[in-house]
């Protein structure tokens, strides 16, 4: 009888078993936030993770390289990380690609997105990125025009970011949309619109490269544009968007795909009808925009409700997510300049060089990887 008695007492302190599948913004503060409570193993290919905010400045001023990619050996204190791919998911864990095979209690997958070289490393390719770093700002600083097809954050932030370390540089921003950053207020998009061309870059509104010849990496060329125009470039950097990774997800039961590759999740960011399979972050379609601040606000949601599964809460009986009804954004346009929508007004270029523009976070996201 006693040793019944212990055995249940056992089982009952027994730390819950959590993988994470990705090391990301999303995956590495979940690990870090859980790792105290439960038993946590992070699943990530890179051995560093990607500060991809300050990627867009390295490529300008790759000085900033060594501190956006920063080791993952510190990050956690209890928990472990496993580098290598995962290659498959289902109710009891983790499969590896290696044949390995990581039980999990409660798995979230937090694979992220896929970007144009330089700003994200393709899988496991650390050397890879900073090789491709070095190319490509080499053939910037040997370019006289650069064209920006594609004017989200990436691109709008790379024209400014251009302009403000080679001013001599010509630069010409091309949107398909007809104004920038439609989603905001359109005092947003125009006072950007504005310094942009006060900054000497061309921006181009409205109109659709019809010709590119990669999306996935920079090269030279020249562009036809659907609105008639000829834009000729020793630089042509294609930043049309974010493509999520769901590929882990895909096969699940119940598994539906929406709008730039993301998997559509439940009010608790289940992907499927795997009721212990949680989806985090750009790679979830949960309402949000795949942004750092969506981000920020999924993960202590998510930690705090795995948190209370593992101590037997139904996951029914949780408070369910729901997506900011104004989305935040951050965007610099250098160091110094540039705007920002902060869920209730458009803010100038001091909050923005404070929040973002002036450190990039970099020195927030180097400390929490105990750099």
């Amino acid at each position: 009888m006693r040793l019944g008695t212990d055995a249940q007492l056992r089982t009952k302190t027994m730390k819950k078993r959590i993988a994470i599948v990705g090391g990301g913004f999303a995956g590495a503060e979940l690990a870090k936030s859980l790792e105290e409570k439960a038993d946590v193993t992070l699943i990530e290919q890179n051995t560093h993770f990607v500060h991809t905010p300050a990627m867009v400045r390295a490529t300008v001023d790759p000085s900033l390289l060594d501190r956006a990619l920063i080791p993952y050996e510190k990050l956690l204190k209890k928990g472990r990380i496993v580098h290598g791919r995962a290659q498959s998911v289902d109710a009891t864990g983790v499969t590896m690609d290696d044949g390995e095979q990581i039980e999990a209690d409660y798995t979230v997958i937090a694979t992220g997105s896929a970007y144009a070289a330089p700003f994200k490393a393709k899988d496991g390719e650390i050397d890879g990125l900073r090789a491709a770093n070095a190319q490509i700002n080499r053939k910037l600083r040997n370019a006289k025009t650069i064209a920006i097809v594609g004017a989200g954050a990436v691109g709008t932030e790379l024209a400014g970011e251009i302009k403000h370390a080679m001013p001599d540089k010509k630069v010409t921003l091309i949107s398909a949309d007809k104004t920038l950053f439609p989603g905001f207020p359109d005092k947003l998009g125009n006072q950007l619109g504005s310094k942009l061309r006060a900054a000497g870059v061309d921006v181009i509104l409205g109109a659709m490269a019809e010709n590119l010849k990669s999306l996935t990496e920079p090269y030279a060329g020249s562009l036809t544009l659907d609105n008639g125009q000829h834009v000729d470039a020793d630089l042509i950097f294609p930043v049309v968007g974010s493509r999520a990774r769901p590929e882990l997800l895909e096969s699940l039961p119940g598994a539906k795909k929406s709008s730039s590759n993301r998997i559509k999740v439940d009010q608790w960011m289940r992907p499927s009808d795997l009721p212990n399979v949680f989806a985090v972050g750009d790679v979830a379609d949960n309402g949000d925009p795949m942004t750092v601040v969506a981000i920020n606000r999924q993960e202590p949601w998510l930690s705090k409700t795995l948190l209370a599964l593992a101590k037997g809460a139904k996951v029914e009986n949780q408070r369910p997510y729901t997506a900011a009804n104004k989305s935040m954004i951050l965007i610099p346009l250098g160091p110094n300049i540039g705007n920002s929508f902060l869920a209730v007004a458009t803010v100038g270029n001091f909050l923005t060089r404070l929040f973002k523009g002036k450190d990039l976070f970099l020195t927030k996201y180097n400390n929490s990887f105990g750099r």
